[in-house]
């Protein structure tokens, strides 16, 4: 049986229809029940599918030849929501007409259109921007907020985590994730009074006698642990969370430049990468954004899968295939599950924290 169509905003992206196109094709080669409705410029759509013929019994184009730029303010952007290939994208999920849309554009505009038009669910503030990244253990760790929201309170940190456990059994298989809330020590007294106070709620919330929630809260996390694989779901503000991003993926292309740099400096280290080829082209692999692509937006009425902008054809057959995974999984179920066993009295109770250290203080 096939699953519901994934709308794909052909023009997103630094690339646009090609490799949205070659992206999805992609995709298909692995995965033959999925099936589409490509949202753009038909006349470029149709050269596209030229280089695919098995994408097109699996497709429908949707004409629109607007596009929402990467720099356009997001308050702008959602007036175009009813002509721009994004916008149409994420209303063919609100209209059923899609299962999951998938955009490499412009992540403000792609967040408060799909926040507009499908609204939040039932027990969830504000949606957040998850995403997996890889670790040294065989299973990858699931990241929020990375930028939805620049602001939590500890009622937004619960549901996070709540939203990020329900992700991370999908994506790894676990049956009880371990979070933790990213702070700038992992003592009790240190972070902010809205991290305290998520933790003392999380805290009590998993030691119910029934069992509590569906995941296993442990504490706080430091940011130079994020990529040890020592938890599954790290939790954190979208301030925060996009920073600390930032800061990954730069430290990746940092060492893959240094490596390049030093293989090629010398007749010697160019033999010297002959021998270690085996070694480099696993951290390459590891390294590579496009092998974990695809940020999803958890909280929403619907699937939304942000592609990132550079994404190669690889890179959106990542995202693709995350779409397709969580309307099989069914996502967002699970999360409205989860939230009814933490119990709305759960997250609105006022848990004093016992540490008294100010908000400010520096790690040691």
């Amino acid at each position: 049986m096939s699953l519901p169509r994934i709308a794909i905003d052909a023009m997103g992206g630094d690339e646009g229809v090609r490799v949205m196109v070659e992206g999805a094709a992609l995709a298909r080669r692995s995965h033959d029940s999925f099936n589409f409705l490509l949202v753009g410029d038909q006349a470029r759509i149709e050269a596209a599918l030229e280089a695919h013929p098995g994408m097109r019994e699996a497709s429908e184009i949707l004409h629109c030849d607007d596009v929402i730029s990467g720099d356009e303010q997001p308050s702008k952007a959602i007036r175009r929501a009813k002509t721009t290939s994004m916008g149409l994208a994420v209303n063919a999920v609100k209209e059923g007409a899609a299962g999951a849309a998938v955009s490499a554009g412009n992540t403000g505009a792609l967040m408060a259109m799909s926040k507009i038009a499908l609204r939040t669910m039932p027990g969830i503030d504000r949606p957040a921007l998850a995403a997996i990244m890889p670790t040294l253990e065989p299973h990858d760790v699931v990241m929020l907020d990375l930028g939805a929201n620049t602001e939590a309170d500890a009622r937004n940190l619960v549901q996070y985590a709540v939203m990020g456990a329900a992700y991370a059994r999908i994506v790894n298989d676990f049956e009880q994730p371990t979070v933790r809330l990213l702070n700038i020590g992992t003592e009790e007294i240190k972070g902010t009074d809205a991290l305290r106070d998520a933790a003392a709620r999380l805290t009590e919330a998993c030691a119910k006698d029934d069992g509590g929630l569906a995941l296993n809260f442990s504490g706080f996390i430091e940011a130079d642990k994020i990529n040890r694989g020592e938890t599954h779901v790290v939790v954190t503000d979208g301030f925060s969370g996009n920073i600390a991003l930032k800061a990954i993926e730069g430290s990746a292309r940092f060492v893959t430049d240094l490596l390049r740099q030093a293989f090629t400096s010398s007749i010697r280290s160019k033999v010297g990468f002959l021998v270690s080829r085996p070694a480099t082209e696993l951290l390459r692999h590891h390294l590579d954004p496009n092998n974990h692509n695809g940020a999803v937006f958890l909280g929403l009425n619907g699937v939304v899968v942000k592609s990132h902008g550079s994404a190669t054809a690889k890179g959106v057959a990542n995202a693709v295939t995350v779409a397709a995974r969580l309307l099989e999984d069914k996502l967002t179920q699970r999360i409205a599950e989860d939230l009814s066993e933490l119990g709305e009295a759960a997250l609105k109770k006022n848990v004093s924290s016992a540490a008294s250290a100010p908000n400010g203080e520096a790690a040691a």
